[in-house]
C-alpha cells in the first residue's frame, strides 16, 4: 500500500499531531508499506526513511493554502490512500483533484478550530455545536463537506465521535482509535531525572501549546493557594506572556518555571519526574499529554470534559474538577499529592491497552480497506 500522510505539524513542532503522524509513518514503514508525507514548516524537515515535503510558513496564507492544496494533489496521485491529521480542506481538495480516497483523523471540530482562530466564538466546542450564524453556517458547511467525503473518519474518543456522527457522516464510518502510549523503555530513573530538572519538592507538570483552551491562567490561580508546590510549564503559544506576567503578580517567581517547547523524549521524562501532571483545559478531547503522564507513572490532575473521562478514572489514576474552577483544582492537586503512591499505583496499568501495535494496527486495517 502507498500511503500519503498529511500533518499540519511535523517535528521540532510541539502538538499531539507533531508526535502522531511521525509515529504512523514508522509504523506503516516498519511494516513494508511505502510512506510519504506532506506538512508545514518553518524550515526544511530533518530526513527520514521516508520522503518530507512542506510548504513553508512564512509564505502569505491565500498562497500557503493554495501551495498546499497543490503539493497534496501532486504527490496523492502516486498513492493509494491519503490519511490527513490536519489541513484538512487542503487534503480533502487535493485527494478529491488526485481522484484519491483519504481517511480523516479528528482531534477536534475544524469548524470549531476556524471559528477560534478567527475570533469568532469564545465558548466550548459543545456551545459552538449550537451557533447557528451565518459564519458559523459557512464553517460547519465547509467541515461536513470535507469529513462526508472521507473514506474513514478515525476519532480518539467516543465524545468525538457522537459529534462527527451529528454531523451526517454514517456510522458505519467513524471509528474511535485512542491516541496510544508512549514507549517507555529508554527513560531514566525518576530520582535522576528529578535531580537534572532540579525538582527538590512536590511539583506539578504540563506540556503542550500556551492557548486559551489549556486555561493555565486556572492552574497558576489554583498554585497560589498553595504554598510549597512549584509547576514546570513546557511548552510555547499566544499565551505565554500573558502567564508569565500572571504569574509574577500572583507572587509565584521561583515556584513556576517556563522551559519552552521540549522534544517528546524529554516531555516523557518531565512527566516521569513530576509529582502529578495538570490539564486544566476549558475543553478537551483525548489529549496525548494524559496518556503520556499516565504511562511514565504520574497521575493527572484535569477538567471534567469531552473524552477525559474515557482514560481518567476519577479518585483512581488522578482527578477530575469542573472547568475553569481554581479552587476546586488546588483542593484536586492537594489529595493527589498527599496520596501520591495510590494514585501513581493505578497509572501504568490504566493505559495498557493503548499499545501502539493494536492502535496503530487497526489504521492500517482501515487505511488498507479505503484504499481498496
Amino acid at each position: 500500500m502507498r500511503v500519503l500522510i498529511v500533518s499540519g505539524i511535523w517535528p521540532p513542532d510541539v502538538g499531539g499531531p507533531a508526535s502522531h503522524a511521525p509515529e504512523v509513518a514508522a509504523f506503516l514503514t516498519g511494516r513494508g508499506h511505502d510512506v510519504e508525507v506532506v506538512t508545514t514548516a518553518e524550515r526544511t524537515p530533518d530526513p527520514q526513511p521516508y520522503p518530507v515535503r512542506s510548504v513553508p510558513r512564512s509564505l502569505p496564507p491565500g498562497v500557503r493554502h493554495g501551495r498546499g492544496v497543490a503539493l497534496v494533489r501532486s504527490r496523492a496521485r502516486h498513492v493509494d490512500v491519503v490519511y490527513t491529521t490536519g489541513m484538512y480542506g487542503r487534503s480533502t481538495a487535493g485527494a478529491l483533484a488526485a481522484r484519491r480516497p483519504y481517511v480523516v483523523k479528528l482531534t477536534s471540530d475544524p469548524a470549531f478550530e476556524r471559528a477560534r482562530r478567527r475570533g469568532l466564538h469564545a465558548g466550548t466546542i459543545d456551545s459552538f455545536q449550537a451557533e447557528r450564524g451565518g459564519w458559523a453556517r459557512l464553517l460547519k458547511t465547509a467541515r461536513n463537506a470535507e469529513v462526508r467525503r472521507a473514506a474513514h473518519v478515525v476519532c480518539p474518543s467516543a465524545y468525538l465521535r457522537e459529534l462527527v456522527l451529528a454531523w451526517g457522516v454514517p456510522e458505519g464510518r467513524v471509528t474511535v482509535l485512542a491516541n496510544p502510549a508512549p514507549p517507555i523503555h529508554r527513560l531514566r530513573p525518576r530520582e535522576e531525572l528529578r535531580a537534572e530538572l532540579g525538582i527538590a519538592g512536590p511539583t506539578l507538570a504540563f506540556a503542550g501549546r500556551l492557548t486559551r483552551q489549556k486555561s493555565l491562567e486556572v492552574a497558576l490561580a489554583a498554585l497560589a493557594g498553595i504554598p510549597g508546590v512549584g509547576l514546570v510549564i513546557a511548552g510555547d503559544g499566544d499565551e505565554r506572556q500573558a502567564l508569565e506576567q500572571q504569574a509574577g503578580e500572583l507572587g509565584l517567581n521561583g515556584r513556576v518555571r517556563f522551559v519552552g517547547a521540549l522534544p517528546r523524549e524529554r516531555v516523557l521524562g518531565l512527566f516521569r519526574a513530576a509529582d502529578a501532571a495538570i490539564l486544566p483545559s476549558a475543553w478537551e478531547n483525548f489529549p496525548h499529554a494524559v496518556v503520556e503522564a499516565l504511562a511514565v507513572g504520574t497521575p493527572v490532575v484535569a477538567s471534567r470534559t469531552g473524552g477525559l473521562e474515557e482514560v481518567l478514572e476519577d479518585g483512581r489514576n488522578g482527578l477530575l474538577v469542573p472547568p475553569g474552577d481554581a479552587a476546586a483544582l488546588a483542593a484536586a492537586v492537594k489529595l493527589v499529592l498527599g496520596e501520591a503512591e495510590r494514585f501513581r499505583a493505578a497509572t501504568v496499568p490504566s493505559v495498557a491497552r493503548f499499545t501502539p501495535e493494536a492502535i496503530y494496527g487497526r489504521l492500517e486495517e482501515l487505511l488498507v480497506a479505503a484504499s481498496r
